[in-house]
């Protein structure tokens, strides 16, 4: 708190930092004058959803307080304020994926004249340093942005007392009651544990964890197959570790198959191993200090067993509400996932109160939808906005060694909505010029657009897979949201020599039966 207060005066003495008193009972905030509450607003969940809903509201002259707390993982990690993207999500994980991307480019530096001595190690300490010390700095970030808003920042552990009320308890114990008109919660997910397999607590760790780690992972079994899963065992192969990855089913479940099974087989002609139709039933410490992991492969029947120096699980997550008590305040959950139901203006079943984010059921699990949720709610709140969150065609990237990025329907959604026969598929085989000189293989580099088939043939989604893929997709997701058709996306003119021009010259049809493969400018 020290360190805290000296860096506020050195940023010109212009801040007077004070930490919110907490009462030594559940005396205090909430005891003001009868039907006057502490808050126009409060926020649980200190995330980027809940941050942008809670500076909008500042921001339009609202009184409003966050309360954010970060129980620590099973292995002991914990992190500062900011949410998954910040701390254990996004941030982190694009910094290693470049990590990552950096080695395979050292690779290609002696094809273009580089004098680089190879091999060249890779020091994870040096770069979980780095990164850490960059989410660090995020989390500052966000203490000051709120100070700056005179935004109330409380660090505790968030509970329903009623439906205007809830109890915070620090860490030490401490209560404080906060009382609000309007309540938004977004607490977001944490990481699933497979409980039923022995061992799988104790000595595994999540994408909570494999951020913070001060060491080398090892020799790592990534058990998934979401893009948590791949994404995390792309950069660990990347930066050159041995990794396997063991999937029950197929990858990347509710993206497009076809594109999905590109990035899995890209994956592993680069050195990841993939045990599929596996499970595992067991997780045992030797006395070496290794992992031992037995498994199930359901496609011979047999048991296999293998030994790791980590084993990361990634096999989904589930939503932060646990200790929110939200029986209290009358929130209603669905039975299955346990997300909170919600209507299209974010309102949960108690009309002020809401929710945002990863904590919402049905809701794309994007950090920018979250963002942009909180935001649009906050000026339906007090600016007198009627404008809400648009989920559909909402753009993103799966980074893995060779990013996926996608909007709109994959070509399964497309079929099943419209009909096979309604449905015109344009794609290409490319090969970028980046790869030309190295020799890199490119045969997964691929992209296809999903359209109606009736013309003016409007652009029902995009999938792209290659080099920078969020930045390719990000520009075209402007235009398919508008509505662009097959015939608009012909007419743009591309930029060459780029990897995003092979989408405006997507000549080929899938029902054609053409060779799809690009051979020249």
């Amino acid at each position: 708190m020290a360190a805290m207060a000296a860096g506020l005066r050195g940023l010109g003495g212009r801040f007077r930092w004070r930490m919110p008193a907490v009462a030594g009972g559940v005396r205090g905030a909430a005891q003001g004058a009868v039907g006057q509450r502490d808050y126009d607003l409060l926020v649980i969940g200190g995330g980027s959803g809940g941050l942008a809903c809670a500076k909008e509201a500042a921001q339009l002259g609202r009184k409003v307080a966050v309360v954010d707390y970060v129980e620590p993982s099973p292995r002991g990690t914990r992190w500062g304020l900011g949410g998954t993207c910040v701390n254990v999500g996004c941030i982190p994980k694009k910094l290693m994926h470049q990590a990552a991307l950096l080695g395979g480019l050292i690779r290609d530096a002696p094809h273009y004249g580089w004098e680089v001595a190879q091999p060249v190690p890779h020091d994870w300490r040096k770069m979980a340093e780095a990164v850490q010390n960059h989410v660090k700095s995020l989390n500052w970030g966000h203490r000051v942005q709120l100070h700056d808003r005179k935004v109330k920042y409380f660090n505790v552990k968030a509970g329903f007392v009623d439906k205007h009320t809830v109890r915070g308890v620090a860490k030490g114990g401490k209560e404080i009651l906060l009382s609000a008109d309007h309540i938004v919660i977004a607490t977001g997910g944490r990481p699933r544990y497979p409980a039923h397999i022995e061992g799988a607590l104790e000595y595994g760790i999540t994408s909570d964890d494999i951020f913070w780690l001060k060491e080398s992972p090892g020799k790592t079994l990534v058990v998934g197959a979401s893009y948590v899963a791949l994404e995390c065992a792309g950069f660990l192969t990347g930066i050159g570790l041995d990794v396997t990855v063991m999937m029950r089913s197929i990858p990347l479940r509710g993206f497009d198959q076809q594109m999905s099974s590109l990035v899995t087989e890209h994956m592993a002609s680069h050195g990841t191993r993939f045990l599929r139709g596996c499970t595992p039933s067991q997780v045992r410490r030797l006395l070496d200090g290794q992992l031992q992991v037995t498994w199930e492969d359901h496609t011979t029947g047999k048991e296999g067993t293998g030994t790791f120096n980590t084993v990361l699980w990634a096999v989904g997550r589930v939503p932060d509400t646990r200790s929110l008590n939200l029986e209290k305040a009358g929130v209603d959950t669905s039975p299955n996932t346990q997300k909170i139901l919600v209507d299209s203006r974010e309102a949960t079943s108690v009309p002020h109160i809401y929710a945002i984010g990863d904590v919402v059921e049905g809701r794309p699990e994007l950090t920018p939808t979250a963002v942009m949720a909180g935001r649009l709610l906050a000026q339906r709140l007090f600016g007198g906005s009627s404008d809400l969150m648009d989920y559909d065609k909402v753009p993103t990237t799966v980074f893995t060694p060779l990013e996926y990025g996608c909007v709109g329907l994959s070509e399964e959604e497309a079929v099943a909505r419209h009909g096979q026969e309604h449905v015109e598929v344009y794609h290409a085989h490319y090969k970028p010029l980046e790869f030309t000189v190295p020799g890199r293989d490119a045969s997964q580099c691929y992209v296809k657009m999903v359209c109606l088939r009736e013309p003016p043939q409007p652009v029902l989604g995009l999938h792209f897979l290659g080099p920078n893929a969020g930045e390719v997709t990000q520009g075209f997701a402007l235009g398919i949201k508008c509505g662009a058709s097959y015939v608009q996306v012909m007419q743009t003119v591309g930029i060459h020599p780029t990897c995003s021009e092979e989408v405006v010259k997507l000549r080929i049809s899938k029902r054609s039966g053409l060779d799809p493969t690009v051979t020249g400018c």
